[in-house]
């Protein structure tokens, strides 16, 4: 069954431009013109991934994604934006958006990261099928009040349960069976978010922050997840 791709943009020739080149691709495509548009298809059938302009009228793009993942929404987001500016890309990554694509882009590059998001989607599913076919003993890992539940892709801290975002989950799961060991940013691109993924290393950054907010005593000053200078991090459990 294909894959569903929302594209919302307010720009009519792009987004008939990238729907038509989506189908071409295989998706199933739905299109939304405005914010409240959006949140109304992707509440109505929710997609396996949408495109998501920034700048849109009624509802922005940035309230549009913080919504839907304060609704738990599973899908992958790619962001669409004219500006060029890192403070607007580093607000995309901390409300949940997993790729940041800005305007003008190349329909090849965009595609790439599309088929890269939906994949990186369709590993987890597959491994959430293995885990319940076949639970592994090692289900479960501890870290004093921080517990990793595989099985559940649960994570408890002080027994209450957090909430974590799908690549969250996956980075501190990372974390969890490296403990000890410096990880460079590259490597940890490459191992969480995959060799397809179209990225740097400030995304894997924003989500250390991320994380460090839900599993540090203080997030100033972390002891979980600790700085190597020049290298990257390393999990202490």
């Amino acid at each position: 069954m294909p894959e569903t791709i929302l594209v919302v943009d307010d720009e009519p020739s792009l987004r008939e431009t990238l729907a038509y080149n989506l189908k071409k691709q295989g998706y199933t495509v739905e299109t939304a013109d405005n914010g409240r548009r959006a949140l109304e298809s992707a509440r109505r059938t929710p997609p396996d991934l949408i495109l998501l302009d920034v700048m849109l009228p009624e509802l922005d793009g940035i309230e549009v994604c913080r919504t839907l993942r304060h609704e738990n929404f599973q899908g992958s987001i790619i962001m669409l934006t004219a500006r060029d500016d890192e403070i607007d890309r580093v607000v995309g990554l901390e409300i949940g958006s997993d790729d940041y694509v800005t305007k003008p882009f190349s329909m090849r590059e965009l595609m790439a990261r599309v088929k890269a998001q939906l994949r990186r989607t369709e590993i987890i599913r597959e491994e959430l099928e293995k885990i319940k076919t076949s639970p592994l003993p090692q289900d479960l890992m501890a870290f004093g009040n921080l517990t990793i539940n595989r099985s559940r892709r649960e994570v408890l801290l002080d027994q209450e349960p957090l909430q974590l975002k799908p690549q969250e989950y996956d980075l501190l799961l990372f974390f969890g069976e490296h403990k000890g060991q410096m990880l460079t940013r590259e490597f940890i691109l490459e191992r969480v978010w995959g060799w397809e993924y179209i990225g740097d290393s400030r995304t894997v950054d924003v989500h250390v922050r991320w994380l460090r907010q839900k599993v540090e005593h203080d997030s100033s000053n972390p002891i979980r997840i600790v700085t190597v200078r020049g290298g990257g991090y390393r999990f202490e459990g």
